[in-house]
């Protein structure tokens, strides 16, 4: 169950002491030596002791990273509570909502439906979908749901954060919704997957997890990487920070939802019962890290062909020369057809890194790779809360991580 929203706190406000020494929260999964991955064990601990400073930050109850160079892992371990109400501790293998980040596990599906000669970017929505060419929305085309360009960035009139248990109900309302700003970016928080997500199933006549679990998840080896479908061992999300007016408002306006609100909703059994193509893929930090491994491969993992270079190149192309103010977030960003991409000075990505690609989720989940570096990573944290102490902490973790994983040449 989610914090009351008069409970909303910083964590170290509510009581949830933090030790001294976190060896006692701290797990570790799998790793090789840092210089199998062309790291200093010094490099590796700078990374972690970054790590450390977020968490003693008190914004989440629960941090888990994983971070794979030259493919190799060289770290992979999690910090705190799963579930604090309950004191159970996260583990490198508790899955986690990635939230906003599913949106690249989805569009990898459209894509891959390009690959096999069954779609178009450039096809109609109306082709797969045509109860969706109402109100001038016949020119809309799966890459403008991809690159955040439809017109649809929420739902046409105000509805309770409840509806998300009823997709059918939001994919009516998308389809009888009259675009607003058509061609012109403005980032879809959940709309967008919705429709991208039925358009999937019109093609293959399975639900949106049978077609991961085909194209990615078993030829992976994933144990988790789902759309909900995942048991109490899953991580919950806390409703923490400085509670401000303003920010739930805006979060309101661009996501649909007050960060209680959303905290509720995804924290309820039912969020396990659906399929939120932009929203709720469960995965753990070294899934989520092996999926962008896996893109960086140019779609190869442990032998197997997942999607084809091509593709993946596809998949990545930048949607504009150069960064746009995005109408929703009203910050600078750039899109590929699924992906947001890294930049030269501060990014999404941390400083430096404007090969990167990946996406963010509900404010505090981060999955990117990055050429130049050759890493890929997942920094997966449960606590959602804009304004607080984890700030100049967060950007700390990204500048040690970018500077100490820089290829040279």
């Amino acid at each position: 169950m989610a914090l009351r929203p008069r409970m909303r706190r910083i964590i170290t406000r509510q009581g949830t002491r933090i030790p001294r020494s976190l060896d006692s929260l701290t797990r570790v999964g799998d790793e090789v030596s840092a210089e199998r991955g062309g790291l200093g064990s010094e490099q590796v601990d700078a990374i972690w002791r970054a790590t450390r400073s977020l968490y003693r930050g008190g914004m989440s109850p629960a941090i888990s990273l994983c971070l794979r160079r030259h493919g190799e892992i060289v770290l992979n371990r999690s910090l705190g509570y799963a579930d604090p109400q309950a004191g159970r501790i996260m583990t490198p293998d508790t899955p986690v909502c990635l939230f906003s980040a599913s949106k690249v596990v989805a569009a990898m599906l459209v894509h891959h439906l390009v690959e096999q000669g069954q779609l178009d970017l450039d096809d109609p929505v109306t082709r797969y979908l045509p109860a969706y060419g109402q109100q001038g929305k016949e020119r809309t085309t799966i890459r403008h749901l991809l690159t955040h360009q439809a017109g649809i960035p929420r739902p046409p009139e105000k509805v309770e954060p409840e509806i998300l248990y009823r997709p059918q109900e939001i994919l009516d309302l998308l389809c009888s919704a009259k675009p607003s700003g058509f061609n012109s970016q403005a980032y879809h928080a959940i709309t967008a997957g919705f429709v991208l997500g039925a358009v999937v199933e019109a093609i293959t006549g399975e639900d949106l997890n049978a077609t991961l679990d085909r194209v990615i998840r078993q030829p992976m080896g994933m144990t988790y990487f789902t759309f909900g479908s995942t048991g109490a061992e899953r991580a919950r999300d806390v409703s923490t920070g400085l509670p401000m007016k303003l920010v739930d408002l805006f979060l309101t306006y661009a996501v649909g939802g007050s960060i209680d609100e959303v905290v509720e909703v995804t924290n309820d059994d039912r969020f396990q019962d659906i399929i939120v193509p932009a929203g709720n893929l469960y995965a753990t930090a070294e899934e989520a890290s092996r999926f962008f491994q896996m893109l960086l491969n140019n779609g190869s993992y442990n032998g197997q062909q997942i999607f084809q270079p091509e593709t993946v190149r596809r998949a990545l192309e930048p949607a504009y020369h150069r960064p746009r103010i995005d109408r929703t977030l009203l910050l600078p960003l750039n899109f590929s057809n699924g992906f947001m991409l890294g930049n030269r000075g501060m990014g999404m990505f941390g400083p430096g890194a404007p090969k990167a690609f990946g996406h963010l989720g509900f404010i505090s989940i981060y999955c990117w790779a990055d050429p130049q570096r050759d890493l890929s990573a997942a920094l997966l944290t449960t606590g959602k809360g804009v304004v607080g102490p984890h700030l100049p902490a967060l950007f700390n973790l990204q500048y040690t991580i970018n500077r100490h994983t820089r290829l040279r040449g």
